[in-house]
């Protein structure tokens, strides 16, 4: 019995070490970062930075497009990307709960979808529909330069932020006000 448990033990310990290794592992091609801003609502968007690599980010699916048009992303690599708000706020016009909430996305030619799932914790690629609280279009505008890693920051304008999804030559842009 002492024994079975040992071993049982022994290969618990194995697998979290092993699943340690494989986060930090991935980690290094697409490191974490955090953008956030006080200005409206305190917000914060914890994300992953994947880089272009030469590849063609933004694109229909018979190109091969790492991000193809109509298809939801995650908004960044490894885990969902996460987005807190301290306060109730407005996302492009619509009202949004404070908390904590999955960032999607689905990108397109001239303008995005923006979605927020209720679901957190999960790795991007698990995507559940079913658990959106809210989407929204917004606006894209063409980068004079290639953005070569991901990156997400705040935009001040004149009445609360923008929060800017920038790669490639394409930035979304998502309008936030108080509300």
């Amino acid at each position: 019995m002492k024994k079975a448990l040992l071993i049982g033990l022994g290969i618990m310990v194995l697998g979290l070490i092993a699943f340690a290794g494989v986060r930090m592992y991935t980690k290094s091609f697409s490191p974490e970062a955090v953008a956030e801003t006080s200005k409206v609502a305190g917000i914060k968007v914890t994300y992953s930075r994947p880089s272009k690599k030469g590849r063609l980010i933004f694109g229909r699916d018979k190109d091969n497009a790492l991000s193809p048009y109509g298809k939801v992303w995650r908004t960044g690599a490894n885990e969902a990307t996460l987005i807190e708000f301290q306060e109730d706020i407005l996302m492009a016009g619509k009202p949004v709960k404070a908390g904590t909430y999955s960032l999607y996305s689905v990108p397109g030619q001239s303008t995005w979808k923006i979605i927020l799932n209720a679901e957190t914790g999960q790795w991007g690629t698990e995507y559940n529909d079913g658990k959106n609280v809210m989407q929204v279009e917004v606006p894209i505008r063409i980068r004079p330069t290639v953005q070569e890693q991901f990156n997400i920051y705040f935009e001040d304008i004149p009445e609360g932020v923008n929060m800017i999804l920038s790669w490639d030559q394409t930035e979304a842009l998502v309008p936030f006000t108080h509300k």
